[in-house]
């Protein structure tokens, strides 16, 4: 069997199972709603091969990253019909960073660098912190902290005077 031949009939059986999936879960695969972020991921992923194709021009690296930072994003975005909007937001903070820590890693390694990359990181991961304890302790029940406290403090006393016998 040709290998080539092999290849084309697993690409066209994968192909046929997205299209079946796409009609009968209605994901919407194949629409301009869900494919337009390739507008965007396409120019980023060109930036990064052009670089790691020739080895030069590392400023290609912080377009590409940021480009396919967003474009990633923004296909997640569309595919969970933007649920997660609300959640997901730091990660355009973070894009950049993401640019520019890849200029730093593959451009000579100028520590100036990784002061825009820190702040940058440092504030998308406390938003995303921020989020994820709001949503936490949204849905906590504030008057189980109390029993749940007093019950972590009995078992520490009880399993500290079993220590001293």
């Amino acid at each position: 069997m040709d290998r080539k031949n092999s290849s084309l009939g697993l690409i066209l059986i994968a192909l046929g199972f997205l299209f079946l999936a796409n009609q009968i879960f209605d994901l919407r695969l194949f629409t301009m709603s869900t494919l337009w972020p390739i507008f965007i991921l396409a120019p980023g992923l060109v930036f990064e091969f052009s670089y790691f194709m020739t080895g030069r021009n590392p400023g290609l690296l912080v377009p590409g990253g940021i480009l396919s930072t967003i474009g990633l994003l923004f296909f997640f975005e569309t595919l969970t019909r933007w649920h997660f909007a609300a959640y997901t937001w730091p990660v355009y903070i973070l894009a950049p960073a993401v640019g520019l820590f890849q200029l730093y890693v593959f451009g000579g390694r100028q520590k100036g660098l990784l002061i825009p990359v820190a702040i940058l990181s440092t504030i998308a991961g406390v938003s995303f912190a921020v989020i994820l304890l709001g949503t936490v302790l949204y849905w906590l029940n504030y008057s189980m902290i109390v029993p749940a406290v007093l019950i972590v403090l009995g078992i520490i006393i009880i399993s500290g005077n079993r220590d001293r016998r």
